[in-house]
This record gives C-alpha cells, structure tokens and sequence, in this order.
C-alpha cells in the first residue's frame, strides 16, 4: 500500500507516478476532497505533464462519485486555477507538480475562493480518509452523481488581470519569455494579447518532459538562456516562469537577475498608490527594503514566516493590499489573496512602460543592499546547529535574535535567517548587509557554525 506520509505535503500532494500514487488514489482524493470541503460543486485544472490529464480525470470521477459536480476548465496555470476558484466561487484542485521533474505530479487544493487547503486546513483529514478508504474500500457512489462538464477561462483570467493593471499608456516594451515549457506558454499569449510588446517566446512548447531546462527558475542555471536572449536582442526585460507558472522571475535589460524582493518592493510602491495606507505582507527573509519601501510610500509592513499558508493567513487577518515572498511568490488582495507572478509581471510592465529609464535604473530604487541569496547545507542535526548559532550570538552587544522562523540573528548593518527544511535534513542560510563586504564576512562566519 502507498505510503501517503511520502505524498501528502504541508500544502499539497505531490509525488512520483506511478511509483508512488496514480489515478486510482487521485479518484480517492476526489472523493474525500468533496466528502472534507462539503462541495456539491468543484473546479479542476491541469498543467502539460504527461499524467496530468488522466491524474484530473480520475479526481474528477472520484469526486462526481459522491454527488459533486465538477467543471474541468482542462489545461492551465496554478493561478488561472485560482481565478477559477474565486470568480466562480468553486473548491479547487490543481494537478501540477510546479518546478519538481517530469516522473513527479501533486494536486494543489483550495476551498472557494481559493482559500488554500493545508495540512491544519483540511488535507490532514483528505489523507487520513484516503488512507482508510485505501485499506477498507471507498464507499459505494451515491444516489445521485454529480456531472462532469468542461469550460474554457483562460480569456477571463486574462481580461481579469488586465483590468487590475492599466497598461494603456505604455511606452512599446521588448519582452523576451521563458516558459520552460511550462504553462506560460499557455496563458502569456493571451494575457499579452493587444498590448504595446514585442514577444519573443523562449519554450512556449507545452512539454512536461522539460527538455530544455528544468522549469525553476529559482535555479540561476535554468535562466542563462533568458539571460543571453536579452542580452543578444537588445530587450528591455526577460521573464521566467515556473512549471506551473505561478512564480514570474526578472531579469533587466542587461540580463542580471533582479531580486524578488526588489519586485516586492516595486510592486508594494504601487498598490499603495492604488490603497493608501494599505498594509503589506513580506517573509522574514526578504529585503530590508520591502519594509523601508513600504514606510516611504505610506504602509504598515507585516512580517511573517515563510510560506504561502502563512502570508494568505496574514493577508486575510489584516486586510493586506498585497504580499511578497523572496522565492517570487507573490499575493494580491484583488486576486482572492492568491499568488499570481502574472499579475506581479503585468505590474512590472507597467511601471517599466511608464518612464522612459532602463528597468536597471528604475529597480535600482527598491534594491539597496547586499545579499547572499538562499545558501542550502546538510545538517545531521537542525536543532543542534540552531541552538548553537543561538549560543554563538545571543550574548552579544547589539545584536537580536528572534524565532518566528527558524532563527533570525540581527545586527546594526547585517542580518541572517537559518531555517531548517520540512521536507530533507538541510537548513537554509539567508544573508543580507549594508554592503558586500559586511555580507561576505556575515556568511562565512555563519557558515562556520552551520558546518561545523
């Protein structure tokens, strides 16, 4: 029997198929989604993958079994997913495996509205359902099955970013784009369908085989092809999406990566604009500037932890405009408080469009210091090395610690996080400083302790 410990995430199910779940068990997440979340009606998407499909059709079964009625809107992105969800005002499940390799695929779920299913929001009780319906046989359908129809959105979710973005007046913008074969090969030339750009598409062929890169762009290896595509063509800016394109990555007219936490603050600039004195969700590792940004543009900064059950949790509690993540995962309020990098893209766009400066010199603003980037090491023991960095700092003058997630030491011209992975026996190192320098000196030495 499968082990649904290895498959069931803290905010999904994710895993390799055949080997480690297939369509038999997503027809039994199905049915315990609509059984758990009470929906007599549900939404379904998929990404390119090659089991993605079957994966969503057998869901879909499973979940018209116990007298839901569910509309497959079929190919898409995580976040036309959530519009589903939100405009329709539907559950939601998504079969992606996001950036993760071509064997793997997962299901994201969300109830109406998009609000995210997590293991403290209703997956604990999916898995623990499934488990039982694996070893005891799923119930027998009932009376009265659901029906399964189809529906294409896709023109609606553009049209609904778009009417959250003014790109009317719009200087002509050369944009290169790296779908890496993934879903922004589907939803890009749509969104950007009218507007002043000049596309030049990088592996819009939808391929979950991946076979030019992986779809990550997190990785600086898998944007060296965007990178040299705006250098060689003179563009003004070059996007990278992920698989499932939920995540949108920027590179300058120069080809150099600009930080998520630049377009945090970019962004945050300008829904305060639109919400004066909103307030704005960021993780603890983002920049210092994403809060001195957010203060000189008149709004409250929120610090939360990483992770996007925690920002939606924040964002709801407090009303929030808008939330960044320095993994370039970004929430908007007008987007039911979901991750959209499209609209974070179109944002983008409009501001670079909207003066006449190289992206370089308009981000320049929102980027201030020095930074290490997220640097991963294999520890037999986290919580030893986490107390021992607690041990190493604790004691000194002017510097504090604190723990809402993992541990943040801070001193007068430097910072650092070490959070431990949920998921392999790693902890991540963030560093930030007033120089590189500072920042160089900061890492090593904390490395030392990590590593030692």
């Amino acid at each position: 029997m499968t082990d649904l410990s290895q498959i069931v995430k803290a905010y999904d199910v994710r895993g390799v198929v055949p080997d480690q779940w297939d369509e038999t068990l997503a027809e039994l997440f199905g049915a315990a989604f609509v059984h758990i979340t009470d929906a007599t009606a549900i939404v379904t998407g998929h990404d390119m993958r090659p089991s993605s499909p079957g994966l969503s059709r057998a869901f879909a079964r499973g979940a018209a079994a116990r007298g839901a009625d569910v509309t497959e809107i079929g190919l898409c992105s995580t976040d036309e997913l959530y519009y589903a969800s939100g405009a329709l005002g539907l559950p939601g499940a998504m079969f992606t495996a996001s950036h993760n390799p071509a064997q793997y695929n997962g299901i994201k779920m969300c109830r109406a509205g998009a609000t995210p299913v997590g293991q403290d929001t209703g997956l604990a009780e999916i898995r623990a359902l499934v488990e039982d319906w694996t070893k005891n046989g799923a119930p027998e359908p009932v009376a009265a099955t659901g029906s399964v129809t189809q529906r294409d959105v896709l023109q609606d979710y553009a049209d609904h970013l778009r009417s959250l973005v003014d790109l009317t007046g719009i200087r002509p913008l050369k944009v290169v784009v790296d779908a890496g074969n993934g879903m922004g090969g589907h939803t890009v030339p749509t969104v950007f369908d009218g507007l002043p750009l000049q596309l030049d598409a990088l592996y819009f062929e939808l391929d979950g085989t991946f076979p030019h890169h992986e779809a990550n762009p997190l990785d600086p290896k898998n944007i060296v092809d965007l990178q040299a595509r705006v250098r060689e063509t003179g563009a003004d800016i070059g996007l990278a999406f992920d698989g499932d394109a939920d995540r949108c990555f920027v590179v300058d007219e120069n080809g150099d990566p600009v930080s998520p936490s630049a377009i945090t603050a970019l962004v945050a600039a300008r829904e305060l604009a639109k919400h004066p004195g909103g307030t704005i969700i960021h993780n603890c590792i983002t920049s210092w500037s994403v809060p001195e940004v957010v203060k000189e543009n008149g709004g409250k900064a929120v610090r939360t932890r990483v992770g996007h059950s925690f920002i939606k949790a924040e964002m709801a509690r407090t009303g929030a405009v808008f939330g960044g993540e320095h993994s370039a995962h970004y929430y908007f309020q007008d987007f039911w408080n979901a991750d959209t990098g499209m609209l974070a893209a179109l944002h983008v766009l409009a501001a670079l469009g909207g003066q006449p400066g190289p992206l370089s010199q308009l981000v320049a603003q929102y980027d201030r210091y020095a930074a290490s980037g997220e640097i991963n090491s294999t520890v037999d023991d986290q919580t030893g090395r986490l107390a021992a960095i607690k041990a190493a700092y604790q004691d000194r003058e002017g510097v504090t610690i604190d723990e809402l997630d993992g541990l943040t030491v801070t001193g007068a011209d430097w910072w650092f996080n070490v959070r431990p992975s949920n998921t392999e026996p790693l902890l991540r190192l963030n560093v930030e400083a007033r120089d590189a320098a500072t920042a160089d000196r900061t890492r090593d030495e904390a490395l030392a302790i990590i590593r030692a």
